[in-house]
């Protein structure tokens, strides 16, 4: 603080050195006061002589704190022609700053003066006084706590004074002490002391601003004396003396000469060196012995000692904590239980081959420094080394008869051996385990379960190494489980994760041993190599069937979970959907018609995710041709229907075609309103059937023949019985038989008669259950077809049966006076369109 106001002091006399000789004497800075507190108000005054060469009427000056301009608060001239500005500050919230006055000089602000301001605080009380009353130095050190800052110069004095009293008189002054500047402790030489006297002592801080004093200490300078550490040494064994026990040790120490006279106690304090253990305090130990036996510590293991020391049943300082002494314990034979397996190779009917693992328990927590292992033979087998192994591995190799079943395993070390454990190579014979498995609980751990069998195992042996393809030597890690009631435990040794371990689990029983059952497990899958690839199988206008070939199930790898298909458009807003991992298909709808698409095909896995490749597609414009599966769609539609117009068409023609048939009546043409030209219906060859002749077999085949069903009718009243009109007409007629083919021309006869209209007629002779055929009759009546009374028939009135007076059918028997001839009529016009349609009434034709 000192250093900045001579700086800023130096500053403004540079300044001044600057100005040109005629601004010299010309103005002068007033302070209200030079040191206020800080954020209290201060006033200045400047004042410009009338000797001044450059003071006019219009002069004005200008105050700047610092670098900042500041408005003066009023400017007048004096009788004497001077020129007075005064300036207040409200808040002096700097700790220093430098105040100036200025003139304007041309066109340059000129400075006149300058004055420094300090801001700051009164000196706080000291607190926390104390002293000691080192014998090193022979002085009396008090420290003591300055308190906040004050921003100003503070000067701090050690004030003491002797006192026969309780420090409330003064008899003897003593000189003050004061530090150096910034420390805040001081010492009062031994010649100014009185060791055995109260002195009082206290300390005052002053600065421009105030003063202050802590409160009185009164003391006695040896009660607040401090010793120097002790010397620590470790005791050297002695033939007169036995060697310290497993977990003790021994040590002895000197202390400070200069404090012989004084009595002390001591304090000791240990610590383990490995691990992070705290010190633990020993009671208070008499000086006077020099020596000390440390028990109750762990065996081999390494301590670090420290010891303090304080004047003894007097009031005192206890001495800083002395150097750290290392020393180790001695050990102790080890306490440890031994868990063994074994591995067995017959390599002649002789002799066995035995790898030999274990595991050493400790029994306590100070169970002994274990420096090797020792494999012998039982003491039984005489005349043969006893010693096996001598190692300090966990395992050893060795050969044994093939009858030999049993070895002795030790743990050792220079305080001896511990306790035998004996090997004995059970066979195998018990019930196995039920369902061995595994769970990953993370990647560098393993859960393996199994269903413990019945009887109860004692214990179980669990191995693990890493599975195929490693070499078959290559080690593994076992553990032995002693509860023979669990039902699985957690691996979590030497586990890797993207390792393939094989895990071998073996029940032990009280004298045998159960099969071992072996599984397979990874306690993290990598993830597969790389995806499926993305292929584009269909698209359309709003759809894009996609599809991949799922991969291979890799080794190592972990299943795929699903999947999920990633679409972007040209807009980049992106869509997206999970499939199962059996999917191998998907059709993306609701795309834009003629719009581009991004996407991209993610395989999961329960460990992580793979993308495949992407693919980049475009959908069909609205205008564009069909693709293939709609044209297929359409071409199937276009030949569906017609194949149903076709069959329509058909059918029509069918039913338009074919000639009309009336199941009740045959269709024979009106004779008076007919001709023979157009009732005549043509006669196709395959149509053409033949029937038994009636007299010659030379007849011309039958072509059309219909049949009438059998009905029951009185006579009409214009049927008569006129033999010479209608050659008697037989009661029933059976059928119409055309011979010949009709579409050959034939020469009608002429008539004899003047009558034109003469037309022949025929009678079908024959009954339905007659033995014998029908007959034809033909009749050579001129007279004409139609009658003046007799109507014409109906359709249905074409034929003419008549019954008996029974109601049974007569037969018609030709008679050889009527005017017929029996013989085929051949050539009749009527007989022609005769259709005959079934047989079964025919009778005997």
């Amino acid at each position: 603080m000192a250093g900045l106001g001579a700086w800023n002091l130096a500053r403004a006399a540079l300044i001044i050195l600057l100005l040109p000789r005629s601004l010299e004497q010309c103005g002068h800075i007033s302070l209200s006061a030079p040191i206020v507190r800080l954020g209290d108000p201060i006033t200045a005054s400047c004042t410009i002589s009338q000797n001044c060469s450059r003071l006019d009427s219009e002069s004005h000056i200008v105050w700047k704190l610092e670098a900042e301009l500041q408005p003066g608060e009023r400017q007048q001239y004096l009788p004497n022609g001077t020129l007075l500005s005064t300036i207040t500050l409200p808040h002096l919230n700097r700790s220093r700053a430098l105040l100036s006055c200025c003139l304007h000089w041309g066109n340059s602000l000129q400075i006149l003066d300058q004055a420094e301001l300090q801001a700051g605080y009164p000196p706080a009380t000291p607190h926390n006084l104390s002293c000691l009353m080192n014998l090193t130095t022979n002085s009396l050190t008090c420290q003591w706590e300055p308190g906040p800052n004050t921003h100003l110069s503070t000067n701090f004095t050690l004030k003491s004074f002797k006192s026969r009293g309780n420090c409330q008189s003064r008899e003897d002054s003593i000189p003050d002490c004061v530090p150096e500047d910034g420390q805040s402790h001081c010492s009062i030489p031994r010649k100014h002391l009185q060791l055995y006297q109260n002195m009082g002592i206290w300390v005052q801080a002053k600065n421009a601003l105030g003063t202050s004093v802590s409160p009185k200490l009164c003391l006695v300078p040896m009660d607040v004396v401090k010793l120097e550490p002790p010397t620590l040494w470790a005791r050297g064994p002695s033939p007169e003396v036995a060697p310290p026990q497993p977990g003790c040790l021994r040590l002895r120490w000197e202390t400070w000469k200069p404090s012989l006279h004084i009595d002390q106690k001591c304090e000791l304090r240990h610590q383990p060196l490995l691990g992070e253990a705290s010190w633990d305090l020993v009671g208070a130990l008499p000086s006077r012995t020099l020596q000390y036996e440390l028990c109750g510590l762990l065996p081999s293991t390494a301590y670090a000692l420290q010891m303090r020391c304080t004047r003894w049943r007097l009031p005192g300082h206890w001495s800083n904590w002395s150097p750290s002494l290392e020393l180790t314990t001695t050990q102790r034979a080890p306490t440890v239980r031994m868990d063994t397996w074994w591995r067995q190779r017959q390599l002649d009917p002789r002799t066995v081959d035995v790898q030999l693992f274990w595991q050493p328990v400790p029994l306590e927590e100070d169970s002994g420094q274990i420096q090797g292992y020792l494999v012998l033979r039982p003491s039984d087998q005489a005349g043969a080394d006893p010693m096996l192994c001598n190692t300090t591995e966990l395992n050893c190799t060795f050969q044994l008869p093939s009858e030999a079943r049993e070895v002795i395993l030790e743990a050792y070390n220079t305080a001896g051996t511990s306790h035998p454990t004996p090997v004995v190579f059970l066979e195998s014979g018990g019930p196995p385990l039920g369902r061995l498995h595994t769970v990953a609980r993370d990647p560098h751990s393993l859960w393996v379960g199994w269903e413990p069998p019945s009887p109860q195992p004692r214990g179980y042996v669990i191995e693990w190494g890493l599975g195929p393809p490693s070499p078959s030597g290559s080690p593994k890690t076992w553990r032995m489980e002693h509860n023979g009631s669990i039902a699985g435990t957690l691996l979590q040794e030497n586990i890797r994760p993207f390792q393939l371990y094989e895990i071998t689990v073996t029940p032990l029983y009280q004298d045998t041993k159960g099969p071992s059952q072996h599984i397979y497990a990874y306690s993290q899958e990598m993830a597969p190599s790389h995806g499926p690839e993305l292929h584009l199988r269909h698209i359309g206008k709003t759809w894009a069937q996609l599809e991949w070939v799922p991969e291979a199930p890799e080794l190592g790898r972990s299943p795929l979970t699903h999947y999920t298909i990633f679409w972007t458009n040209a807009q980049d807003r992106s869509f997206s959907t999970v499939l199962n991992a059996s999917s191998h298909s998907f059709v993306l709808r609701g795309l834009e018609p003629s719009s581009l698409y991004h996407v991209h095909l993610m395989a999961a896995s329960q460990v992580w995710a793979t993308n495949s490749t992407s693919l980049t597609l475009m959908t069909l414009a609205l205008g564009f041709p069909l693709t293939l599966e709609e044209s297929e769609l359409h071409i199937l539609l276009g030949l569906f229907g017609l194949l149903v117009l076709l069959i329509c068409l058909c059918g029509a023609a069918q039913l338009c075609c074919r000639p009309r048939k009336n199941p009740l009546w045959p269709s024979v043409p009106d004779p008076a309103h007919s001709s023979l030209g157009s009732w005549v219906p043509t006669i196709t060859t395959e149509d053409t059937f033949q029937l038994p002749s009636l007299r010659d077999s030379s007849m011309p085949p039958i072509t059309k023949i219909t049949v009438l069903e059998e009905e029951e009718k009185k006579p009409g009243p214009w049927e008569s019985n006129d033999s010479s009109g209608t050659c008697g007409l037989p009661s029933l007629v059976q059928a119409y038989v055309l011979q010949g083919d009709p579409r050959v021309p034939r020469i009608q006869p002429q008539p004899q008669s003047g009558t034109s209209d003469q037309v022949l007629y025929v009678q079908v002779l024959g009954s339905p259950t007659g033995p014998r055929p029908g007959h034809y009759l033909r009749c050579d009546s001129t007279q004409p077809l139609l009658g003046g009374l007799t109507p014409s028939p109906k359709s249905y009135e074409n034929l003419w049966f008549q019954t008996s007076p029974l109601g049974t059918p007569e037969p018609l028997v030709p008679n050889p006076e009527d005017d017929c001839i029996f013989e085929p009529l051949l050539d009749f016009p009527l007989l022609q369109g005769l259709r005959v349609s079934g047989v079964e009434g025919l009778g005997g034709f």
